[in-house]
């Protein structure tokens, strides 16, 4: 490229700079006079450049601000979608928890089927039944939740009613024997006491407001029925105290209880038991649990043994030939703890049985004849045995 062609090139749009930044005449009127104003190129050009920067600074900030409007959407975009992300979290823990109420609640319908079937097939499993009776409904639970189980909880208070009747007649059955016996059903019980405390006013008016539902129903038919069972329960395991297994597997009596001949002398004499009548060596039985209060040879008794089952009631076993326990040893309602005899004053291999309370002599033959007592003590051996307790009384 020549000098000249670079000159040309240079020039022309300083030509064209000045072309447009002339120097200008203007003619005004004031309303008086004429008034002329020159504006030169340079101040023109001066006033351009200035108007440039300025809108070049108002452009940059228009920038600015729309970078920041956009930023600032953005941000209020992120803002919306963790509002809605914790909503959907809020949404997905509601969901888990209404699983999670039905869940428990139709585990809690489950043990208390599992009670009821203990209750009504016979089952000893009242460990299964408290559970049932006594656990509370779920904190969580709405009725959304569990008013599908409604029609079987309504089902399940109806059993829970019958299963109650059932405990209810046991019970009395089994008090009925204790007082044919002459003893009062509150003797064999534990005692029971404690102070008074009254239900709060929040706690009461909260139990009114949900007594209607099915399920409060299905409670409250549970919490009667756990009452009643563990009545039941206290009165059968008391029952294993009372002498009523028979000492010997084949029982018969050749003296009777009270007043008859004495054998040796011939006159009226106070016969404190019954005489069992069998082969020496015959297996002597516990006819209640206890603790052996003695073992040893006891003058006309021969060789004796006497239980104590507590709550003032004790047995003796005398004229035996063989004595298997030792003092103090705890024993369980049929348990082997002798062999027949005639040692003392006897007239042949016998068992002398007598059963005392509170130190005096009653007619054995009523306590070997209660059979429902002596079912009642059969169950409650069954189940201390079944779950895992101790096969005598405390």
């Amino acid at each position: 490229m020549s000098i000249t062609s670079v000159f040309k090139n240079n020039v022309a749009p300083v030509a064209g700079f000045r072309s447009i930044f002339r120097t200008r005449h203007f003619i005004l009127h004031d309303g008086k006079q004429l008034r002329r104003h020159t504006i030169s190129g340079r101040n023109q050009a001066a006033a351009a450049g200035l108007a440039a920067v300025t809108i070049a600074f108002s452009a940059y900030g228009m920038g600015q601000a729309t970078v920041g409007t956009a930023m600032a959407g953005a941000v209020a975009g992120d803002d919306k979608v963790a509002v809605m992300q914790q909503q959907v979290d809020a949404m997905r823990a509601d969901v888990a928890r209404l699983h999670a109420d039905a869940r428990a609640h139709a585990e809690r319908l489950d043990k208390r089927q599992a009670a009821l079937a203990a209750v009504l097939t016979g089952s000893e499993d009242a460990k299964a039944l408290a559970l049932a009776a006594l656990e509370q409904k779920p904190a969580g639970a709405t009725n959304s939740v569990t008013r599908p189980f409604d029609r079987v909880a309504r089902h399940q208070a109806a059993m829970a009613a019958q299963a109650k009747a059932i405990a209810d007649a046991r019970y009395a059955q089994t008090a009925g024997s204790l007082r044919k016996l002459g003893l009062n059903p509150r003797r064999v019980m534990p005692a029971m006491g404690g102070p008074y405390e009254p239900v709060d006013a929040a706690t009461a008016a909260a139990a009114a407001a949900g007594a209607a539902t099915a399920d409060a129903q299905a409670d409250a038919q549970f919490r009667a029925l756990f009452m009643s069972w563990k009545k039941l329960d206290t009165i059968e395991q008391a029952a294993i105290s009372i002498p009523s297994y028979q000492p010997v597997q084949s029982l018969s009596f050749t003296s009777n209880f009270g007043v008859r001949s004495d054998p040796f002398r011939g006159t009226a004499a106070m016969h404190a038991g019954v005489d069992i009548p069998g082969p020496t060596g015959t297996p002597i039985y516990a006819t209640a649990d206890g603790i052996i209060s003695r073992a040893e040879r006891a003058g006309g008794y021969g060789n004796l043994i006497e239980v104590n089952h507590g709550k003032g009631i004790a047995t003796r076993y005398g004229h035996l030939s063989k004595i298997l326990v030792r003092d103090h040893e705890r024993v369980k309602r049929g348990q082997m703890i002798g062999l027949m005899g005639s040692t003392g004053r006897s007239t042949g291999s016998h068992l002398h049985y007598e059963v005392r309370i509170d130190g005096s002599a009653v007619n054995p033959a009523p306590y070997l004849q209660a059979g429902q007592l002596a079912m009642a003590a059969d169950r409650a051996q069954r189940q201390r045995l079944a779950m895992g307790g101790p096969a005598v009384a405390e």
